[in-house]
């Protein structure tokens, strides 16, 4: 295979590490991506068991997500100074020892805990996973490694409902938490054996100063995302959004600052000096602004406006990852001999079109419809992703290329979350308004689509930069 394959002059591992590492990354983003997902479906079932109000239960999602954005750039930092083989197995270990922890939790307390600290463990997997393939694959291979990387998430998104729908229908909830323990030891033997170190020589000083302002930064921001989530007032949910956000920014501000005067930075600001991976960032962040308010509008699509069932709901969004799943190994091959940024703006645009085609779906649509618009979407995102992870890596150093994947991280996190908090205002705004769910929804599909064309305009600005 030629993935495995060497040529001279090729950087990273030779073909047997190379398959070891791979396996490592691959099986921890398969824990990540289905742990979110089957958690999600698990809500209502956790929510009945422990005898708590639904809105409660909330908080065994958005703690996870809350401590994993809060320290994802810290993670892509500690990743220069203690090494990716160190981090990633700290990552994993703590990911798989928490997981134990939420399958024998008894308490609403107790498993939001335990989910925080499982966010922990994965901020320290998922903010380097993508830097450990730029280490260990030669850049001629990139696009194409990316774009596998790419596939499972998709396959894993697609696959994740069903297995998690099985697994409550067969056993308790809790085991949806185990199914983590004998992954996370697969994983974990991986990792010692084949990923590869990469520690910076030298013994460079933390930014611990850097390492706050960024956690109150993110965490602000995703609570205020957040507050749209929860049910209240429209005015009470805009001023406390509003104080969060007040927190955010005036800690992201402090933050630039800081960095610009620190000798030891926990995200060197040089590493935006490229317009290309600022440009890449900057797509990559409307991008799944867009994805985020379409994951959330469309199960209301489904189920209040065409009236479907969760279980048929769950089989029309299939079409999106199976979209995914059908292009972004290819886009990926592709990205290593053609220009990636010219490859990306091809997806965005086909997304668009699909996002467009959802956005003018008629009162009465077929499911055959919805599925084919749905597949338009996956298809065009599938070939928009991997050539644009490729190009911001590329565009970064193999020494930042840590902090690289810690951007790509926040970009993706923050992005879905802004995308799931624009849904929040737009049905906060439209409830008291006597608004009809399909409204509200198809203006949230909208907005996607402007979110879209941002995240296109962007994309095409690159164009006229130097080619690949």
């Amino acid at each position: 295979m030629e993935l495995f394959s060497a040529r001279p002059g090729d950087e990273g591992l030779a073909g047997r590490e190379r398959a070891l590492a791979m396996a490592a990354v691959m099986t921890s983003t398969t824990m990540a991506v289905f742990d979110g997902v089957i958690v999600n479906v698990a809500l209502p079932p956790i929510a009945h068991a422990l005898a708590v109000p639904a809105q409660s239960a909330v908080w065994v999602a958005n703690g996870y997500l809350l401590s994993a954005a809060m320290t994802l750039a810290i993670f892509a930092a500690l990743a220069r100074r203690v090494g990716f083989r160190a981090l990633f197995a700290f990552g994993l270990g703590l990911f798989t020892l928490a997981s134990l922890g939420c399958a024998l939790s008894s308490s609403l307390t107790m498993l939001t805990g335990w989910r925080i600290v499982q966010g922990v463990g994965g901020a320290a997997t998922l903010s380097i996973a993508p830097a450990i393939l730029r280490s260990v694959f030669p850049t001629r291979l990139l696009g194409r490694i990316l774009g596998l990387h790419a596939l499972l998430i998709a396959a894993s998104t697609a696959i994740a409902p069903v297995l998690g729908g099985t697994l409550l229908s067969l056993l308790s909830w809790q085991w949806l938490f185990a199914i983590n323990i004998p992954l996370g030891i697969v994983a974990l033997t991986l990792t010692l054996q084949a990923i590869p170190d990469n520690r910076a020589p030298g013994r460079e000083s933390f930014d611990m100063a850097g390492a706050v302002l960024s956690a109150m930064m993110l965490g602000g921001l995703i609570m205020a995302a957040n507050v749209f989530s929860r049910p209240g007032q429209a005015q009470t949910q805009l001023w406390t959004a509003a104080g969060y956000g007040s927190v955010a920014i005036a800690a992201g501000l402090t933050f630039i600052w800081h960095q610009r005067r620190t000798s030891y930075p926990l995200m060197p600001l040089e590493l935006f000096a490229s317009p290309r991976f600022s440009l890449a960032a900057l797509t990559s962040l409307a991008s799944f602004v867009s994805q985020g308010v379409t994951f959330i509008a469309l199960p209301f699509l489904f189920q209040s406006v065409y009236g479907y069932s969760v279980f048929a709901s769950a089989l029309l969004f299939t079409p999106w990852p199976l979209g995914i799943m059908l292009a972004a190994p290819h886009a990926g091959r592709l990205a290593d001999r053609y220009p990636a940024a010219m490859i990306s703006t091809v997806g965005l645009a086909l997304f668009t079109l699909g996002l467009t085609l959802l956005a003018l779906l008629p009162e009465q649509a077929h499911a055959w419809d919805i599925g084919m618009r749905s597949l338009v979407c996956g298809i065009g995102f599938g070939c928009f992703q991997s050539p644009n992870n490729r190009e911001m890596l590329a565009n970064a150093s193999r020494a930042h290329s840590g902090y690289a994947s810690g951007v790509l991280a926040i970009m993706r996190t923050f992005g879905q979350c802004l995308g799931g908090a624009l849904v929040g205002v737009i049905m906060s705004i439209s409830a008291p308004a006597g608004a009809q769910a399909a409204d509200a929804v198809r203006l949230s599909l909208w907005v996607a689509v402007l979110a879209t064309v941002l995240a296109l305009l962007f994309s095409l600005s690159r164009i006229r930069n130097r080619p690949d």
